[in-house]
């Protein structure tokens, strides 16, 4: 094992909080280095259209996006290394990481941006349009569905939510829901069943999603194949468009039993603010955030992660120059 290489700052995650944090991090000279994981840029990877975050006046694509964020970070001078990081000791600073190449780096600050993934059917046909009508973000992609049918799976209150967001732009909601009823808040669903656009479809379960190429070469989702669950019958809905939200996985199991956690396994921060419970140690994005998840609210944490961790290791170095000299 080779001797451990110091970091002043440790970014783990390559989403929008990751390359954000990068960029101010880079700013404030402390040479980051950002673990990119096991998906660079993220979910927005998996994410074609783009409409909503600033600065862009047309469509943008996902991918295009991490690009982008990730040449103006590696442009700051933020190092980039395409490794995961599958152990961390937070138990004393400076942090321990060791990587899946077997390296290991003692880092002055972490920011964990390890993201969220969302929860699938775990179809292959779901797969295969991900990203081409297979949605698990409603306030990302409804708009693109105006006036068209789609459908939400779930009965949390995360799928009844959506399926009310989509009356906004969509001429029918469908929600599919295993069950005979939904688990969200009553008020939820007392406004769900009274909304004349939505249709619940009860007892059901999606056996396969439909879909097509076009004339250009381009996937679209054209249905799903339903499934009773009681009687097991089958039938086909013709759909534009199929939103997954049966909930998020936040991406912290590295950091369990080391910082605490919500009922949903997010990590918890102090209310307004990226800080941990363990100094030197933050948190950005969607791995501690379960109640926006948007590109932009990540990004502006990344921000946020980097400036505490620049305050605070000017505030040692301060601290250490004082003591050097001599001054109390």
């Amino acid at each position: 094992m080779t001797t451990p290489r110091p970091l002043r700052c440790a970014i783990i995650g390559s989403g929008p909080a990751g390359w954000t944090a990068a960029i101010y991090a880079a700013r404030g000279l402390l040479n980051p280095v950002v673990f990119t994981g096991p998906q660079t840029g993220g979910q927005l990877t998996i994410t074609t259209d783009v409409e909503n975050y600033p600065g862009f006046s047309e469509v943008i694509q996902g991918p295009w996006l991490m690009d982008q964020m990730r040449a103006q970070a590696e442009h700051m001078g933020t190092e980039v290394i395409s490794d995961i990081v599958t152990k961390a000791d937070l138990s004393r600073r400076p942090f321990l990481l060791e990587t899946d190449s077997g390296l290991q780096y003692l880092a002055e600050t972490v920011i964990i941006s390890t993201g969220a993934q969302a929860k699938w059917l775990g179809l292959d046909s779901e797969k295969t349009y991900q990203g081409f009508g297979v949605s698990a973000c409603a306030t990302c992609d409804g708009f693109f569905y105006r006036n068209k049918v789609v459908a939400v799976v779930g009965g949390g209150n995360t799928a009844v939510e959506e399926a009310l967001f989509l009356t906004k732009f969509a001429a029918k909601v469908y929600l599919i829901h295993r069950r005979d009823s939904v688990r969200s808040e009553k008020i939820l669903a007392e406004r769900m069943l009274a909304e004349p656009k939505i249709e619940p479809i009860w007892d059901t379960a999606i056996d396969e999603v439909l879909g097509e190429t076009n004339e250009y070469g381009g996937l679209g989702v054209t249905g799903v194949r339903l499934k009773n669950v009681l009687t097991g019958d089958k039938r086909e809905l013709p759909l534009d468009g199929v939103f997954i939200a049966i909930g998020h996985a936040p991406s912290s199991q590295l950091f369990q039993g080391q910082l605490e956690t919500n009922s949903g396994g997010y990590l918890k921060v102090e209310p307004g603010t990226p800080k941990t419970a363990i100094k030197g140690v933050f948190a950005a994005g969607d791995v501690t955030d379960d109640v926006y998840r948007q590109a932009v609210t990540a990004a502006g944490m990344g921000c946020m992660a980097a400036l505490e961790a620049v305050r605070l290791l000017a505030e040692e170095d301060h601290h250490k120059q004082d003591e050097k000299i001599g001054v109390w």
